[in-house]
């Protein structure tokens, strides 16, 4: 059957080690696809809904499932108490999570930073409904080691999102949260040492510190620098010019002058 070898595609499509390859296509059903290029063939994902196309207990994904079941649970008995997660429903979200997170990596290098987002919050979601509803600990916190790293994807997608449409205050606004919940989870984890030595914080700070460079300066910001040159420049008539202007700024904006 030479008409189902996967080498009519990948011949002209190399695999790049090191490298995130992917691309959009349209599908033989005239929708869009998207594919990803890995060692030993291709991955096809949907753009939207579960990437495999399937359909789960006629729900979503098995994360609707879940949720669907709780929510009858509830209504039944008035309380989610009770309602758990086995072994193998666990790992059936698992895999189902590890779908979700090829797709936002392929999104991510399309600049599809919505879709990220949307992804991110999805897998964030089975972290929370592992945690709340496993019945092995094994299970409850095997997921968790990655919720650093998909907080990170999903806020920097966000502030990329908001950077595209030049919102940078927006954007600068979606990386302050992302860095508050890492001190927090940090924190939680009894590990608050480890926020400062953390990757995904540094991928955020430094996403922040690009961020900055969009937004107009602060003028209190940047009297008090120019201040503090003249001092110590020795600049006396300057400095003393320079403190009346920061003084009238900080009133204006209603701070204490000093």
């Amino acid at each position: 059957m030479p008409g189902k070898d996967l080498r009519l595609i990948t011949d002209d499509w190399a695999y790049e080690p090191g490298q995130i390859n992917v691309r959009k296509i349209r599908g033989a059903d005239n929708r869009i696809k998207i594919q990803m290029r890995v060692d030993l063939g291709v991955l096809q994902m949907e753009v939207d809904g579960r990437p495999d196309g399937r359909r789960p207990y006629n729900q979503d994904s098995l994360l609707d499932y879940h949720n669907h079941r709780i929510e009858l649970h509830k209504r039944r008995n008035g309380t989610e108490l009770g309602y758990t997660l086995n072994a193998e429903e666990c790992r059936e979200v698992r895999e189902e999570a590890f779908q979700y997170y090829q797709r936002y990596l392929a999104n991510f290098v399309l600049e599809d930073y919505e879709a990220v987002s949307r992804d991110t919050k999805r897998n964030l979601d089975v972290l929370d409904l592992c945690m709340k509803y496993a019945e092995e600990d094994e299970d409850r916190y095997s997921l968790e080691q990655y919720r650093p790293y998909i907080l990170m994807m999903h806020y920097r997608s966000k502030a990329l999102s908001a950077m595209k449409k030049r919102a940078y205050r927006t954007a600068l606004a979606h990386v302050e949260c992302g860095l508050k919940i890492l001190k927090t989870y940090f924190a939680d984890m009894g590990q608050p040492k480890a926020f400062r030595i953390s990757d995904e914080v540094q991928v955020l700070k430094m996403l922040r510190r690009e961020i900055r460079k969009h937004l107009p300066v602060d003028p209190v910001i940047k009297a008090r620098k120019m201040l503090q040159r003249a001092v110590a420049e020795e600049r006396y008539e300057d400095a003393a010019r320079l403190r009346d202007e920061l003084d009238h700024l900080m009133r204006s904006e209603g701070a204490q002058p000093g």
